[in-house]
């Protein structure tokens, strides 16, 4: 039992040092396809507009995805019914056609910093809405994709 300690102690510090994520949500795309009619929707909570978050995105795919980047247009709907929209471009491999993010196998792992430090200043229900962008419908490769909201412990 002495032995096992040390291994649980740093298991649980390990696990408390991780990221504090107040929203996570991930939309796993059926046969690796995303097509133009595929808008993943993500709506949170923001009660304290003083808070600072990172935004991310983490992406899914497959190793026979055919481009370097993914193109996405991102909407944010705010509480106020306020919309923007914008084109993003995630890229997923370098100019030498290496892969970004971790790969194991035929499946890679991405995570794309969306915003960092950002803070929301309207109280209320947010909405994230992405959608592929590309010229190809639909795009083909594509395993899931997360949205993930960390709250950083800092206000502003």
């Amino acid at each position: 039992m002495k032995q096992l300690w040390p291994l649980m102690l740093l298991a649980f510090l390990i696990s408390a040092c991780g990221p504090d994520y107040v929203y996570d949500k991930t939309y796993e795309m059926e046969q690796q396809s995303w097509s133009y009619a595929d808008t993943l929707e993500f709506s949170f909570e923001v009660a304290d507009t003083n808070t600072i978050y990172n935004l991310w995105l983490e992406l899914g795919h497959s190793t026979s995805y055919k481009n370097q980047n993914l193109y996405t247009q991102i909407h944010t709907v705010f509480p106020s019914g306020q919309r923007i929209t914008e084109t993003l471009s995630l890229e997923m491999a370098n100019k030498a056609g290496q892969w970004l993010g971790d790969c194991s196998g035929d499946i890679c792992e991405l995570r794309i910093p969306i915003q960092s430090g950002a803070y929301f200043d309207q109280s209320g229900t947010h909405r994230i809405i992405i959608a592929q962008h590309m010229r190809r419908n639909p795009v083909e490769g594509i395993r899931s994709i997360s949205f993930r909201l960390e709250d950083t412990g800092q206000s502003r």
